[in-house]
């Protein structure tokens, strides 16, 4: 869950707009509504700041990842609907840009190959679910309003080839939800980079449009019968891809 941290250390708080207190563009909630998984025995990683400080899903050279779009990069100068994240004459340069790949970045992705490293090395193969929520209407980013579900594998390059479109026809088994596989959300740094099904390593991404769980605009509540029903329609997705996953060792982990 890489973007669910909403902290902003005071050094950098101090440099920042009243616009970036309130963390907009967090994946809210994320925590509680995948609450459900801890037991499924899933490895739960979640940083505690926000990714205005750093975005742990952009690749290390701030490449972007979906060229020709209006993105953010690894370290966002304005919010999703473009309002400024700094004040004016403190815009984070490339010296600050490195100190916060190392201070917060690097451990985070350290972290994070560690357990797939420990992970393999128990089961032989292993499912890395890379949990995501947005808003439903951000022009910047996309047209229209955003499905429900939108499942992303790199094109199946970071799993098992058809997982995405098997999960999505899931997703899409009650009426309710909406469901689209290697559209607008492809899978960002993380599961690019990590998803290596020929090493063992499925790597899914799923971005939710928060409508189906909570208010999308501030504060940001949490709607628990919205969310009573998308954790059913999500941990039927999720025991699918284990279960696909665990298929190609011949066990179910």
């Amino acid at each position: 869950m890489p973007h669910v941290g909403t902290q902003i250390p005071a050094d950098i708080a101090n440099q920042m707009t009243d616009v970036a207190a309130h963390v907009d563009d967090t994946d809210w909630h994320l925590d509680r509504l995948y609450d459900f998984a801890k037991n499924m025995g899933a490895s739960i990683l979640m940083p505690t700041n926000s990714r205005y400080v750093i975005d742990l899903n952009r690749p290390p050279d701030d490449e972007n990842l979906y060229p020709g779009v209006n993105t953010t990069g690894l370290l966002p100068t304005d919010t999703f609907d473009e309002e400024a994240l700094y004040k004016e004459g403190y815009l984070p340069d490339d010296a600050e840009k490195a100190r916060r790949r190392e201070l917060y970045w690097e451990p985070y992705h350290q972290a994070l190959a560690e357990e797939l490293k420990r992970l393999k090395e128990k089961h032989g193969q292993v499912l890395l679910w890379e949990a995501h929520s947005i808003r439903s209407h951000i022009p910047r980013l996309f047209e229209g309003q955003l499905p429900d579900f939108n499942f992303g594998t790199s094109n199946d390059q970071s799993a098992t080839e058809g997982l995405a479109d098997e999960l999505a026809a899931i997703a899409q088994q009650d009426d309710r939800y909406s469901a689209v596989a290697n559209a607008r959300f492809k899978g960002g740094y993380i599961t690019r980079h990590y998803g290596q099904p020929a090493d063992g390593i499925h790597a899914v991404q799923l971005e939710l449009s928060q409508g189906t769980y909570m208010d999308e605009f501030r504060p940001y509540a949490y709607d628990e019968v919205r969310a009573q029903k998308l954790v059913l329609a999500i941990s039927a997705c999720l025991e699918h891809a284990m279960k696909r996953v665990a298929m190609l060792t011949g066990s179910v982990h």
